[in-house]
């Protein structure tokens, strides 16, 4: 019998969301919301009701009964640190949605939407491999500062995604690969995966590795310090440079690695240079972690809006592709890698997880 399932992945200005037979997509929706709608809450748990209710009405006017799903799934929000894996929405997850124990996201919603509209038609809700995803091994925790640990913060929901679907196409459990696993997006990040776990991976919100499109990534630690007590800049602003306006933005003005190909096409050596930049550092990153699995590597797999570029994967495997083979698998399909993993526990593939 197949399975019918509503994904809900909330972001800040939107509400995506995409209902599933299986793995077939029957039909998906960006709901966009204003500043003005937005901007009438005073924090992200206030905007529930807002945004449950245009989901049910785009549901209703698409002629859905929302009783025949099986299941609702929502992006896993900013929890404490867990392992991967596909979890219920207990109270205790609930809780935490909805204080943000690691900050104040959108996704946090996810969750609670997926509790509420389940709840109220009688079926399970989950949420799948949140960004907070935890596997590191203890010794990868060490930056050199015990007040600063590294942490682990990254597109685990893509990352786990894309290494589950290479090892069901080679034929091998994926807790039987050694991978690793290029996420190259908004953000950047790339981790080792081992027996089923990221044990190591760079933090591609506001830690280190790469630079990527809006993040700045590893910066000199002494230049950082003299910055931020140089009286110039705000806290705010100081993470502005790291996060949101760090890496392209803040060398070419543009977050869109399309248009940072066309200006070096065109003759642009600013930008040629920044690219070739980004890329040695992404290879950097690569070999870091091959390092991490002892240059026993099973394949190197690209993924994230980045990977389209042609270019841009034949640059990696100029510099990279003696460690392992590539697989790419261009862009990031979250919607179907939230529906997959609500699949895998319905269909007695792995088990639910308790937060």
């Amino acid at each position: 019998m197949s399975i019918k399932s509503l994904i809900i992945n909330p972001g800040s200005t939107s509400t995506k969301i995409g209902v599933f037979e299986d793995e077939t997509l029957l039909f998906e929706e960006t709901l966009r919301h204003s500043t003005e709608e937005i901007s009438q809450y005073a924090n992200i748990v206030d905007q529930k009701d807002f945004r449950k209710k245009i989901i049910t009405d785009l549901l209703e006017s698409r002629n859905f009964d929302i009783k025949s799903l099986n299941v609702v799934v929502g992006r896993g929000g900013m929890l404490k640190p867990i392992p991967g894996g596909t979890y219920g929405v207990t109270e205790a997850l609930l809780a935490d949605l909805r204080k943000g124990v690691q900050g104040q996201h959108a996704s946090n919603l996810g969750g609670i939407l997926a509790k509420e509209i389940g709840d109220a038609i009688g079926v399970p809700s989950y949420i799948v491999d949140p960004v907070v995803v935890d596997e590191l091994m203890p010794i990868a925790r060490y930056s050199g500062v015990p007040e600063l640990p590294r942490v682990s913060i990254f597109h685990a929901l893509n990352q786990k995604a894309v290494a589950k679907r290479y090892a069901k196409e080679i034929g091998k459990p994926y807790e039987s690969l050694r991978l690793i696993v290029v996420h190259m997006g908004g953000g950047v990040s790339v981790g080792a995966h081992e027996n089923g776990k990221v044990i190591d991976v760079f933090n591609a919100l506001d830690g280190d590795g790469a630079f990527s499109p809006e993040r700045a990534g590893g910066v000199p630690n002494g230049a950082l310090i003299k910055m931020c007590f140089s009286g110039k800049y705000s806290e705010k602003e100081v993470y502005g440079k790291m996060v949101g306006n760090g890496g392209f933005n803040a060398y070419l003005g543009t977050n869109d690695m399309r248009e940072v190909t066309k200006r070096a096409n065109e003759g642009d050596a600013k930008a040629a240079e920044a690219k070739e930049a980004f890329l040695l550092q992404v290879a950097k990153d690569i070999g870091s972690m091959a390092c991490v699995l002892n240059g026993k590597i099973d394949q190197i797999i690209v993924t994230g809006g980045i990977a389209y570029g042609a270019d841009v994967v034949t640059a990696l495997k100029e510099r990279a592709e003696w460690i392992a083979p590539f697989t790419v698998y261009p862009g990031e399909d979250e919607l179907l890698a939230l529906a997959q993993g609500a699949l895998r526990v319905l269909r007695g593939e792995e088990e639910a997880k308790i937060y």
